[in-house]
Formats: structure tokens, C-alpha cells, sequence
């Protein structure tokens, strides 16, 4: 069977990152401040791929130039890996954690005040 995202927990891909860093005594540098700047630092990587183009090149790039797929695909593995360092380093249970924080946000942004609509709770 392939490994995908509907095959896979997130566990697994927390303890493979484990497994990663102990085999190269990496711990040392997964603090969570380190970590924290590793996550802003590959996402602006990502943001950089997208910089000075419209929302139609990016489109058109995606459908024609497969290595600018695999570039996004890349830096994104690089965030959500970082993420998952992150919430290692200080035990949180990322599954646990975007359950809540999706159910806060329903309260903040209700149906139907938000449905179509890209404003900020405050001002709904």
C-alpha cells in the first residue's frame, strides 16, 4: 500500500522525524525557539517562489512546469516537517490542537456572518 495522507497519522510522521534527528544527534538544535524561526524561514522560502507573479502565472506555471510543483511540494514538506519538530519539542498533539483551534474559530466565525466572505472576526 502507497503511503498518503489517508494512510497515514500524524504520529508516524512525528516519530519518523524523531528517528531522523536521534540518528543525527540533531536534538541539541530543536528547541523551540530554533524551531519556531526554521518554520518562518521555509515558509518565506515558499512565499519566494511565488514572488513578482500573478495569480494566473502561478496557475499556468502549475499546469505546464512539473518542477515547480515539485519546488512547492518541497517547501511545504519542509514547514509541516518543521511543525511537527515543533510540536515534539514542547509535546503537543497536533491533531488535538487543530481540532480546537478549529472549533474556537467557528465561534468567531460564524456561517453565517462569514460564508463568503474574507473579513476579520472583529469587523463581521
Amino acid at each position: 500500500m502507497k503511503n498518503n495522507d489517508k494512510n497515514t497519522q500524524v504520529q508516524e510522521l512525528k516519530d519518523l522525524l524523531l528517528d531522523f534527528r536521534e540518528k543525527r544527534d540533531w536534538k541539541q538544535f530543536h528547541n523551540p525557539k530554533d524551531l519556531a524561526e526554521a518554520i518562518s524561514i521555509e515558509a518565506s522560502e515558499l512565499l519566494e517562489l511565488f514572488l513578482w507573479k500573478t495569480k494566473e502565472n502561478v496557475e499556468r506555471e502549475l499546469e505546464r512546469d512539473s518542477g515547480f510543483k515539485k519546488e512547492i511540494e518541497d517547501e511545504l514538506a519542509d514547514i509541516v516537517s518543521f511543525c511537527l519538530n515543533f510540536a515534539n519539542s514542547i509535546d503537543i498533539d497536533i491533531s488535538t490542537a487543530v481540532r480546537n483551534k478549529i472549533e474556537k474559530n467557528s465561534k468567531k466565525y460564524p456561517e453565517d456572518k462569514a460564508k463568503g466572505v474574507a473579513t476579520k472576526y472583529n469587523k463581521l
